[in-house]
């Protein structure tokens, strides 16, 4: 049977896991893998494992516990190895690289921002701050354009989304800043134009969250934010 890798950590680390359970079903009990200054929470690994909701729900779990009381890093949803051995190998081989990498991660945790423009209000936006885009929008409304205004006009409406929504997304990310000790960017999806992570102290959480719903009341309903967090600091791991 493989071993399930939840988190790595300091030895230091309480590790308060008697009131926690693992992954599978029945749950497997967690226990530890020791290296030197560091410490890996794994159990046994289910033979039919799965990212059920009741699985990824314990893994989270697991997680949750576990930076409530000192840095960590998380590993996602899925991380298993052969035996324990190999997972204390890996501790002694990388063990410089996660020392340093719990240290930056003391006494924070991760804040996910997306954020969505309502479609009608930009277009409503662009074509009341673009000339060229309401000319040529009138005219095929009035049936006086060319077969090509259509995809002239699309193009046009299309080059300013992507303007707007990056200088936006950039002044966002730029408001954040100032309150994060480390920020990851991924591309978004859908309809969102932002989606970005950032590593929060604990002293720096509330004027983190003030500055969030600033931003979020002065842009008003044209725009959705959804943060979550605390959470723990996947992005940064």
């Amino acid at each position: 049977m493989g071993v399930y890798v939840y988190s790595i950590t300091s030895k230091d680390h309480p590790l308060p896991l008697d009131d926690v359970s693992g992954v599978g079903d029945p749950p497997c009990r967690l226990r530890t893998v020791t290296a030197g200054e560091l410490c890996a929470v794994v159990s046994d690994a289910p033979e039919d494992l799965r990212p059920r909701r009741r699985d990824v729900m314990a893994h989270q779990g697991v997680q949750e516990r576990l930076m409530a009381d000192g840095a960590i890093l998380p590993l996602r949803f899925g991380f298993t190895a052969d035996d324990d051995q190999v997972v204390r190998d890996v501790l002694e081989e990388r063990a410089g690289e996660y020392r340093e990498r719990l240290s930056r991660l003391d006494g924070g945790s991760e804040y996910h921002l997306r954020a969505s423009w309502d479609e009608d209000a930009l277009l409503r936006r662009i074509l009341a701050e673009s000339e060229e885009a309401r000319t040529l929008n009138q005219q095929i409304r009035d049936g006086a354009g060319t077969p090509g205004m259509s995809i002239a006009l699309g193009e046009l409406i299309a080059q300013d989304v992507q303007t707007q929504q990056e200088a936006l997304a950039a002044g966002i990310v730029e408001a954040l800043r100032p309150y994060a000790r480390e920020e990851s960017v991924s591309p978004p999806g859908g309809q969102d134009f932002l989606n970005v992570s950032f590593l929060v102290a604990e002293d720096k959480e509330e004027m983190f969250l003030a500055t969030e719903i600033s931003l979020a009341n002065q842009l008003g309903e044209e725009c959705e934010f959804r943060l979550h967090g605390p959470l723990p600091p996947y992005s940064f791991v």
